[in-house]
């Protein structure tokens, strides 16, 4: 599949930078119909029968291993406007400062039950949490840091039209790159710009095609493709990746 890694080919409202969003579209993100909210409700429940034991049991070992807090809170953005409190296991060693994406240059934080947790996606199992509460969903695009949405507030105010999610179609497609192109970023500055100027656009595009083409059966196959993905290493979901190219192609 080849994806564009730069702003080229984003609709020119996506890549405005002016404040102005429309209310209606800050609103937008709570308007999901009621089959997805109560699916999103049920299925947390069902889950958490299970993996609660699961949480609990990396909750001692977090405790154990590296102290407290077990949690990581995060403020990331649910609107253009609003922000909540995401919630994953600790994975890294705290510092004082800390801020922007991920690279190479944060790796020496990772601990080494963090980096099990993060390749089995373990980490986020407290998502759970924030999908009762409403704040997200099982699928939509990655919930954003602010300053990510203050940059470029046209594309976000059209992309969080649709309420945040635990994975997505940019997300299924897009991860394994991403950590890649991150993985060869040895400092913040290159971490930044590679992920404004690479990841950002790309995923963006990938999350409006999600926007325009979400059904409950889109959302099964992400859920299902994501979770194989965790499960047999290399998962490739073809034919997802097929539609997705060409949709991005059409658009």
């Amino acid at each position: 599949m080849a994806i564009t890694d730069d702003w080229d080919g984003l609709h020119p409202a996506a890549r405005e930078r002016s404040p102005a969003v429309n209310a209606s579209a800050q609103d937008a993100v709570f308007r999901m119909t009621f089959r997805k909210r109560a699916f999103d409700v049920v299925f947390s429940l069902l889950l958490l029968i299970p993996l609660s034991v699961v949480m609990l049991t990396v909750a001692g070992l977090l405790l154990l291993s590296q102290g407290r807090p077990i949690l990581y809170v995060a403020p990331r953005m649910k609107s253009a406007e609003d922000s909540f409190h995401l919630l994953k296991f600790r994975t890294m060693h705290r510092v004082d400062e800390d801020s922007g994406a991920t690279g190479a240059h944060k790796s020496w934080r990772i601990t080494a039950v963090g980096r099990i947790l993060r390749r089995t996606r373990i980490d986020e199992l407290p998502q759970l949490f924030n999908i009762l509460r409403g704040d997200m969903s099982f699928v939509g695009p990655r919930p954003p840091l602010r300053e990510y949405v203050e940059r470029f507030p046209g594309a976000y105010g059209q992309v969080l039209r649709t309420r945040p999610g635990v994975t997505g179609l940019a997300t299924l497609i897009y991860h394994a790159q991403e950590d890649r192109i991150m993985a060869s970023c040895d400092t913040a500055e290159a971490t930044e710009a590679a992920y404004y100027r690479r990841c950002i656009p790309t995923k963006l595009r990938l999350d409006m095609i999600y926007q325009r083409r979400r059904t409950m059966l889109l959302d099964l196959w992400i859920i299902w493709n994501t979770s194989m993905t965790v499960i047999i290493p290399g998962w490739k979901p073809k034919r997802l990746l097929d539609r997705a190219s060409t949709r991005q192609a059409d658009g």
